[in-house]
């Protein structure tokens, strides 16, 4: 019971620290290097810029009171109150900390931004933002907005969130174009695509493992050669081929990237007649690779 309660004290501090990095690293990104040259990457951030435009209202307050009907939204799609509360959480700091830094320090800012280049900015901003967006994600809560319309989009059809947040934020990031500039929208999509890829990397992690499957007669040679010279365990099973009806033997392993090539060279050197197929994989879990937790 206490080894339980450990793991479990474990995993909620492991929560909050990715979720306050997180939420500080998407207003941080947002105040510094998107606000100042109006660029957003869509989403209810893009649409409090449009907004505070024309009404002068803070963009962090804007960005609270546009999130209350998204809130509903992810109530009933993701996790209900302990999502609604972390999210909430997050959506109330984040709003805190873009006026912190738009008007507390306004010479870091707004004066002297870091880089008085636009792509600089769209790049940093879209990449710290999405890094903060992912830890977000993986502590349970989202940055509010349209991450949580995303959120709910990719766990119903399985789109990877660079493509959901491209279709989802679209619409805002031309009103952005028709109120700031085409020239600016352009940015905003560039900020919004790696916005949503580094999010995924931060998500899902680096592709860092391959699965390879062997088609062969040799199984027994090929087995013993897998794990006698790379030390993975191996599985396996018959299979039937559909234009010979012949029964051949499928071995499936889990490798490093950097060992490809030699389970290419073992291979080759057991079977040359073998079939094999490469796919990536995010992460593995399990003896041999990261501990299953």
């Amino acid at each position: 019971m206490k080894h339980v309660d450990r793991v479990t004290l474990l995993r909620g501090i492991s929560r909050f620290l990715q979720l306050a990095a997180g939420v500080a690293l998407t207003s941080f990104a947002y105040a510094v290097f998107q606000v100042p040259f109006n660029i957003a990457p869509g989403g209810v951030g893009g649409l409090g810029v449009v907004v505070s435009h024309y009404t002068g209202i803070s963009v962090g307050l804007l960005y609270l009171l546009l999130n209350i009907p998204l809130l509903v939204l992810g109530f009933f799609n993701l996790g209900r109150w302990p999502f609604v509360l972390r999210t909430l959480l997050v959506v109330a700091v984040f709003s805190y900390l873009t006026d912190f830094f738009l008007a507390i320090i306004p010479r870091l800012v707004m004066q002297f931004p870091l880089t008085d280049d636009v792509l600089l900015s769209t790049i940093y901003g879209g990449i710290v933002g999405g890094i903060g967006a992912g830890l977000l994600y993986r502590s349970g809560a989202t940055d509010g907005g349209t991450s949580i319309l995303g959120r709910v989009i990719q766990l119903r059809t399985g789109m990877p969130l660079s493509q959901v947040f491209l279709w989802t934020d679209g619409l805002i990031v031309v009103t952005m174009g028709l109120v700031f500039g085409w020239e600016i929208s352009l940015y905003a999509l560039l900020a919004l695509f790696l916005y949503g890829m580094a999010s995924d990397y931060v998500l899902e992690g680096p592709r860092s493992i391959r699965t390879v499957s062997i088609i062969t007669d040799r199984r027994d040679e090929m087995t013993r050669a897998i794990i006698s010279e790379l030390g993975r365990g191996v599985s396996m099973w018959p299979i039937q081929g559909g234009y010979t009806g012949e029964t051949h033997w499928v071995v499936f392993c889990t490798v490093h990237r950097p060992q490809v090539n030699d389970i290419k060279r073992i291979v080759a050197g057991v079977d040359k007649d073998a079939f094999v197929t490469i796919a990536e994989g995010h992460q593995a879990l399990g003896k041999g690779f990261s501990p299953l937790r």
